[in-house]
C-alpha cells in the first residue's frame, strides 16, 4: 500500500501511533499538529516517510493552507485521520467554564469539520478517499463532568454518519472509531484512583493500547474497507452497549 495520509494530532497519543502504523505500510504521512516540536520528534521516530506540519485546526485558512502544502510536498492525500482533540476541564455543568466549552468543541468537532471540508473536494474529484474520525465511547455512553468532550465526540459520530451517507457513491468512505480510555497525554497523569474510575465500565479491565486503535484505523483507511461508511467502530474492551 502506498499513497499519502494526513493525521491530525500526530505529535502524540493515538495520532502518533496511527502515523507509525501507516508508515510501516509504506504510506507517506503528513503529521499535522499545533505542537511542531512534538511533530518533528514523532517524524524523527517514524523516519523518512513522515513530514511534520504546524497546523492550528481552529483556523480555517491554516487548515486550507496545510492541505495545499501537503499536496505540494507529498502528493494528494487519499487518507485523512482526524485524531486531534482535547479533554477540557473536569467540572459539573453548572460551573463548566463557557470559554472552555467553546474551545473543546472548536478543536474536537469544528476542527474535524474543517479538515474534512479541506479534504473532500480533492478526494471526490479523485474518486477515492478514506476519512477516519476519532470519536470516543464517551460520545455514546456519556461521562460525567466532561460535558463538552462528550458532546463534541457525540457530534463527531453524527458528522460521520451524515458524511458517510452524503459521499456513499463517490468512492470516499467516512467512518469513526470510538475507543475507551487509553493511557495517553489527553488524560494527564493517571493516579490509581483515576485509572480505577476509567476502567470501571470496561469488562476487559484494561486500557486500550494506541497500537490497537492504530490497527483499526489502518484497516478503515485501506482499500480492504470497501463497504463500510457512516459507521462507528467501537474498540472499548466490551464497554460499548450499542
Amino acid at each position: 500500500m502506498s499513497g499519502t495520509a494526513v493525521v491530525t494530532g500526530a505529535a502524540s497519543g493515538l495520532g502518533r501511533a496511527i502515523a507509525h502504523r501507516f508508515a510501516q505500510e509504506g504510506i507517506k504521512v503528513a503529521l499535522w499538529d499545533l505542537d511542531l516540536a512534538g511533530a518533528k520528534r514523532a517524524a524523527g521516530e517514524i523516519g523518512a516517510l513522515a513530514t511534520p506540519f504546524a497546523v492550528d485546526i481552529t483556523d480555517t485558512s491554516a487548515v486550507k493552507a496545510a492541505w495545499s502544502a501537503t499536496k505540494a510536498a507529498l502528493g494528494m492525500p487519499s487518507i485523512l485521520v482526524n485524531s486531534a482533540g482535547i479533554l477540557g476541564p473536569s467540572a459539573g455543568i453548572a460551573s463548566y467554564p463557557e470559554e472552555m466549552w467553546h474551545r473543546v468543541l472548536d478543536i474536537n468537532l469544528n476542527g474535524t469539520f474543517r479538515c474534512c471540508q479541506a479534504a473532500v473536494p480533492d478526494m471526490v474529484a479523485n474518486g477515492y478517499g478514506r476519512i477516519v474520525n476519532i470519536a470516543s465511547i464517551a460520545g455514546k455512553d456519556g461521562n460525567p463532568n466532561v460535558a463538552a468532550y462528550v458532546a463534541s465526540k457525540a457530534a463527531v459520530i453524527g458528522l460521520t454518519k451524515s458524511m458517510g451517507k452524503e459521499l456513499a457513491t463517490s468512492g470516499v468512505l467516512v467512518n469513526a472509531i470510538s475507543p475507551s480510555a487509553s493511557a495517553t497525554a489527553i488524560f494527564g497523569p493517571l493516579t490509581d484512583e483515576r485509572r480505577v474510575k476509567l476502567l470501571a465500565n470496561v469488562p476487559m479491565a484494561r486500557m486500550v493500547r494506541p497500537e490497537e486503535v492504530a490497527e483499526l484505523a489502518f484497516w478503515l483507511s485501506s482499500p480492504a474497507c470497501s463497504f463500510s461508511t457512516g459507521a462507528t467502530f467501537d474498540i472499548s474492551g466490551g464497554r460499548a452497549t450499542y
